[in-house]
């Protein structure tokens, strides 16, 4: 399907998505005139609440921080909680159209979940290879969806090499990150969503000329954050955006392909060998990286890399504040202090930061960033007892 932008600036309004429009559907399903698919389907299930994720402004990490205007987009909201699940849906929407009877795909977590998810709200079978490393939690979160999952002896990237080779010997319609394009074609919905808020005044005037919005985006295989980048130049070429927004890349230091490439001022992109707690985020070679890499430079972002410390130290900062973020996540926080530190970004400017999944994901991260809860007798002695000892977090 070739998209014909300029004309869909009139299908949008026509959906609910312009000024003072009515209130079309509430998910990214109504952003279909800028999506190369058509409708797919799916009413009264989850795959139609896909998106119109929350925005939040969080005033005491803005005051914290010295910010003036920063928001959080909570991308956990979602059906399978996680951002993930706008790339699944728009490529089952794809895979019902060319009448595939098998998606495949590989995944640490989120994507297969996601997948799970979708597919079952469709009644179209799944199957998902990830590294047998992967959470518990979200191996656990694709098998109560029916996915048919294979826990691969090897990495991510041996898994995603599994899943493609696959899909062509066995005619499985194939999903993973930076080979199937539809995957950035959902991705791209959360742009639009951002700009949806602009119109409404909701992120002030941080879309004019004077005042860009940056936003932070934790990068793995960099789909996400290449994704952004379309949506924003699809809406450029709509004539319904003169500019988009700084983005900025965040990846753990022991994961940082891009970030290496971009430091060096090259677009070599170079394999490594991934080491960080956060699963959704660890690649050693990212498949979707050169456009993630661009999506920094053509926008006047920037790369960043932050330690597994300073991303459990963010969990329990967002958490504080009643967000709770799983590492992949809470690593884009962690990334927008760093750039603070640097002076990539001032006090005065508008910051968002995309929170991808959510801390559900990975309890076993979540515990590691908070200290133990002690246990007492039942008691109101032992109760006073703990309580001279130290302050409940």
């Amino acid at each position: 399907m070739v998209l014909d932008l300029r004309r869909a600036r009139g299908e949008l309004a026509a959906a609910g998505v312009a000024p003072g429009a009515p209130a079309g559907e509430p998910s990214h399903w109504r952003y279909l005139p800028l999506l190369p698919v058509g409708d797919p389907g799916g009413q009264g299930t989850p795959f139609r609440a896909v998106g119109a994720t929350p925005l939040y402004s969080v005033p005491d990490l803005r005051a914290r921080l010295g910010l003036l205007r920063l928001w959080v987009k909570d991308e956990g909201r979602n059906p399978t909680a996680s951002l993930k699940d706008r790339a699944s849906s728009l490529v089952l929407a794809r895979a019902r159209e060319v009448g595939a009877e098998v998606v495949v795909t590989s995944s640490t977590g989120n994507a297969g979940a996601a997948l799970a998810g979708m597919a079952a709200c469709l009644g179209v079978p799944a199957v998902i290879l990830a590294p047998r490393s992967a959470p518990p939690a979200k191996i656990a979160q694709m098998l109560v969806y029916g996915a048919r999952v294979l826990l691969v002896d090897g990495s991510y990237d041996q898994a995603t090499e599994l899943a493609r080779r696959a899909s062509e010997e066995l005619g499985w319609f194939c999903r993973n990150t930076g080979y199937n394009p539809f995957s950035a074609e959902g991705k791209k919905t959360a742009a639009f969503e951002i700009w949806e808020a602009w119109q409404r005044g909701e992120l002030g005037e941080a879309g004019g000329a004077e005042m860009r919005l940056s936003v932070f985006v934790p990068v793995g295989d960099g789909n996400i954050i290449a994704g952004l980048d379309k949506g924003f130049r699809d809406l450029v070429q709509a004539g319904l955006l003169e500019r988009g927004p700084r983005l900025f890349g965040v990846q753990a230091e022991g994961s940082a392909a891009i970030a290496s490439a971009f430091a060096a001022g090259t677009e070599t992109i170079r394999a490594v060998r991934a080491r960080t707690l956060a699963d959704s985020i660890a690649v050693d070679l990212p498949a979707d990286g050169l456009r993630a890499l661009r999506a920094a430079s053509r926008t006047g972002g920037a790369y960043l890399t932050v330690s597994d410390a300073a991303i459990l130290q963010s969990i329990a900062e967002l958490g504080r504040s009643g967000l709770f973020a799983e590492p992949a996540a809470a690593a884009a926080w962690a990334g927008l202090r760093r750039a603070l530190a640097q002076g990539l970004v001032n006090a005065g400017e508008p910051v968002l930061v995309l929170l991808t999944g959510s801390g559900l994901k990975d309890v076993g991260a979540a515990q590691r960033a908070t200290a133990a809860a002690p246990v007492i007798e039942p008691s109101l002695e032992a109760l006073r007892a703990c309580l001279a000892k130290s302050s409940p977090q």
